[in-house]
């Protein structure tokens, strides 16, 4: 009997070994990045067509300058590396994650607390290993698993650029993360596992523009970073690639061809729209992290490029999401018998103005509240997120909307929020003050 025991539980182990073995293959043996568009990827040496790095056609005789600016530019370190009311790029600000706070280095080329003193190689070995030049590791907030794709003229490009600011001493400010996380040489492994080290690779048999758009989209633009779910192990899980992610906070919703949760129904002209100037009729305004990108990196690429990126994004499979069809326009008045008589106060007092009881938008069309994935999002989270901190500031292309974080309560917002959602979206959200305190601290 004892013997049957001991061999059910030594069968029992070697079961469940297995399973363990098979759930980390299983994130670790994933698909490339660009894996579903098939195809025969080359080195860039031995592709035939324009190459799909670098600038612009249009900037093709641009001073050295100007061509690293647009570098910099299509590989958004700006927003990244520059605190709330700090230097650009001096770094400093902080992004608050599950085991601790991170905080971005100084990329100004001062050469104390900067990068004026780092070599070219030591440059491509942190932005394409995540190494820095003492050796230690990046953690992958850093993107170097999608910078890893850039070519190396590019990166060069991106340190020239760099060493053309003023040099800011401002020195790094230490993380807060706790044993385990505190150990960065856990980081070699987790690179070993998940960074291949490999420069973007076209894929002959798609076009030009796809390969343009891919190298935007993967390399420089490392969208994925946001809107890419991440597996036990906070990779990027390609097999959902795109099918939403979080950011700071903020939802990072799924942009994979869906037609309900993605933006499968979106036009070509929608598309370019929302990443040049951060808005779409219909579609709401980019905010929180998405309004960053736009501003600092997307609104100054070329028609070209964004072009490019569309063209890339319409190709990648469909990753079904959680959002429900957006529901259709309020009725007129506020009359409608919704429970939350807090809610509907404040947004009587401060919103209906802009946004009117119809949701259709009072004055402008960055105003509409109908049909946009914020307010038809049952979590409630990014609609609270805008009341509390607004839209940003205000653009050529779009204008702000205030925060409203320091007026009210946490009781008071989540009430809004509800509103709101029951009001104009398919599903009203069940937010606490709880909830918005979180959200609160994350940003």
């Amino acid at each position: 009997m004892k013997r049957k025991t001991l061999l059910t539980l030594v069968a029992l182990v070697a079961v469940a070994g297995v399973a363990v073995l098979g759930v980390v293959g299983r994130m670790v043996l994933q698909p490339g990045p660009y894996a579903f568009a098939g195809g025969h990827p080359v080195a860039l040496s031995a592709y035939r067509g324009p190459s799909p790095t670098g600038v612009p056609a249009e900037l093709a005789l641009a001073d050295t300058v100007t061509r690293g600016a647009y570098v910099a530019s299509m590989a958004d370190c700006q927003a990244c590396h520059t605190a709330p009311g700090g230097q650009p790029f001096a770094g400093g600000r902080a992004f608050v994650l599950p085991f601790g706070t991170i905080y971005t280095p100084n990329l100004t080329p001062d050469p104390e607390t900067g990068i004026g003193n780092w070599t070219d190689a030591q440059f491509l070995n942190a932005v394409h290993r995540g190494v820095a030049p003492d050796g230690s590791r990046y953690y992958p907030a850093f993107p170097f698993p999608s910078y890893t794709l850039l070519s190396d003229e590019d990166v060069l490009a991106i340190k020239a650029h760099l060493f053309t600011l003023k040099p800011v001493k401002q020195a790094n400010k230490p993380n807060s993360f706790g044993f385990p996380y505190s150990q960065r040489w856990l980081m070699a492994i987790w690179s070993a596992l998940f960074n291949p080290n490999e420069r973007f690779r076209p894929v002959p048999e798609r076009s030009p523009e796809w390969n343009r758009g891919a190298y935007l989209v993967e390399a420089a633009g490392h969208c994925g970073e946001c809107h890419t779910p991440r597996n036990l192990m906070q990779a990027l899980d390609q097999r959902r690639k795109f099918g939403g992610g979080v950011a700071e906070g903020w939802t990072a919703y799924n942009i994979s061809s869906d037609t309900v949760s993605g933006v499968g129904d979106w036009s070509a002209a929608d598309l370019a729209a929302y990443l040049s100037t951060g808005h779409a009729r219909g579609r709401g305004v980019a905010s929180g992290p998405m309004a960053e990108a736009v501003e600092l990196s997307l609104s100054r690429l070329t028609k070209s490029d964004i072009g490019a990126i569309v063209t890339y994004l319409r190709s990648v499979p469909a990753v079904k999401g959680d959002l429900p069809v957006p529901a259709g326009p309020a009725p007129s008045t506020p009359q409608t018998v919704i429970d939350n008589p807090v809610g509907k106060r404040i947004f009587e007092g401060n919103c209906a103005s802009c946004h009117a009881w119809t949701g259709a938008g009072a004055a402008r069309e960055e105003a509409q509240l109908t049909g946009v994935r914020a307010v038809n999002d049952p979590s409630g989270a990014n609609a609270a997120l805008m009341i509390l901190h607004g839209s940003g500031a205000g653009t050529p292309y779009r204008p702000a909307m205030p925060g409203f974080g320091k007026a009210y309560s946490n009781d008071e917002i989540a009430a809004v929020t509800n509103y709101v959602t029951a009001r104009f979206g398919a599903r009203a959200s069940k937010l606490t003050a709880g909830d918005i305190g979180r959200l609160r601290d994350a940003n």
